[in-house]
């Protein structure tokens, strides 16, 4: 476990549990995402390795449960984890539309698109690999593209 591991998986139990009952803690969740999406410009999925809650909780919880067996040779595929990420975007897009601009609604939205990714992750982390979820991440796979955008201006 890394140190920052011990502190940033608390972040994961105040959004999923705190945020059924006080929604707008799904605003972590943004800030979180805007914060690595430009981090990962410079230092690829670093927010993935070392920060993400979610991350740290496969980690120190679920790899004690997982198999520790490959994730489905699928899951590597471009194809498969751009899908994601659309459907992902696709459903939070519509989601936030629907809420006609409550930020209350909204902030619920964050909080249980995150509950149902940790529900995946746990999924996948008890049947396979403890972060094989990591691999077909909505937000790592974005992170990838950013990075390698990243290195190509650096390169320029």
């Amino acid at each position: 476990m890394k140190k920052t591991q011990a502190i940033t998986v608390w972040f994961l139990p105040v959004i999923v549990i705190g945020g059924l009952f006080i929604p707008v803690l799904g605003y972590l969740v943004l800030g979180m995402m805007v914060f690595f999406l430009t981090l990962s410009f410079f230092k690829g999925r670093y927010w993935c390795w070392h920060l993400c809650p979610r991350g740290a909780f496969l980690d120190i919880v679920i790899s004690k449960l997982s198999p520790n067996r490959a994730a489905p040779k699928i899951f590597s595929k471009s194809w498969l984890r751009w899908s994601i990420f659309v459907l992902f975007m696709i459903f939070l897009i519509l989601r936030i539309l629907k809420t006609g601009g409550n930020l209350r609604a909204v902030g619920a939205i964050f909080v249980s698109m995150c509950l149902l990714t940790t529900l995946i992750s746990i999924v996948l982390g008890v049947s396979t690999r403890q972060r094989a979820w990591c691999t077909i991440c909505p937000m790592g796979t974005l992170q990838d593209k950013i990075a390698e955008l990243g290195r190509r201006k650096q390169k320029s």
